[in-house]
């Protein structure tokens, strides 16, 4: 009897502590750093705490202010971007490419687009013009 009661402990742990992307409701889910309704999915990024826990921005600014403000001390396990090519689509975004054009409007006016892969966001600069950066880049770039 305690085998199962310890077992059945351990599973429901183990399935609370899921570290995996949640699924964004375009048009009801709000960004965790503003507060805006999350509705375009090109802009839309996501992280995830190594506890599980996930929090939804509406734009990739948003993101990374929230990382470097409120989100300082929180461990996190993914870094989740939408895929300018494939929106709705999230991608890992320490492995994208990112691009600022004047061209592309963003929900929060950084006009912050992401792109698979340097290759894909030099193409992007060709046709949208404007500035490309890596993960740590953007970083840098959007300091608070």
């Amino acid at each position: 009897m305690k085998h199962f009661i310890f077992l059945g402990i351990i599973t429901a742990l183990l399935v609370s502590c899921n570290v995996s992307p949640q699924h964004i409701e375009y048009g009801s889910d709000t960004c965790h750093y503003c507060n805006m309704t999350i509705v375009d999915r090109q802009h839309a990024s996501q992280v995830v705490s190594t506890k599980g826990k996930a929090f939804k921005y509406d734009a990739i600014e948003c993101m990374v202010h929230s990382l470097q403000d409120d989100m300082k001390d929180t461990e996190i396990a993914l870094y989740l971007v939408a895929d300018f090519h494939q929106p709705g689509q999230l991608m890992d975004a320490t492995t994208a490419s990112y691009l600022i054009s004047d061209q592309i409007s963003s929900p929060m006016g950084a006009n912050l687009s992401a792109f698979e892969n340097e290759k894909v966001g030099l193409k992007a600069q060709e046709k949208f013009t404007g500035e490309l950066y890596s993960w740590e880049e953007i970083q840098k770039h959007l300091k608070l």
